[in-house]
């Protein structure tokens, strides 16, 4: 029964982080700060070493999977596409 426990216990520190995703029309992108502002309004400060499509530019519909870091906001980002529509 113990080693039921334990083996539960260290399951759940096993998970990975939850991941999530955002979609949006880059409304300004700023090269130098590395910020992405989408219409919603919403603010996204990309780390420098992150590899961001070359050409983006405002009105270019991107999906932004990172993942997530609780109350926190954004832990780390996964990737960033540019998607149709």
């Amino acid at each position: 029964m113990r080693l039921l426990l334990i083996s539960a216990a260290l399951t759940a520190f096993a998970l990975p982080a939850l991941a999530d995703d955002t979609t949006g029309t880059v409304v300004a992108y700023d090269r130098v700060s590395h910020v992405i502002v989408l219409d919603d309004r919403s603010i996204w400060e990309v780390p420098a070493d992150f590899a961001l499509p070359t050409d983006l530019i405002a009105g270019d519909r991107i999906l932004i999977d990172y993942q997530s870091n609780g109350d926190n906001g954004v832990g780390k980002f996964l990737s960033m596409t540019r998607v149709e529509g």
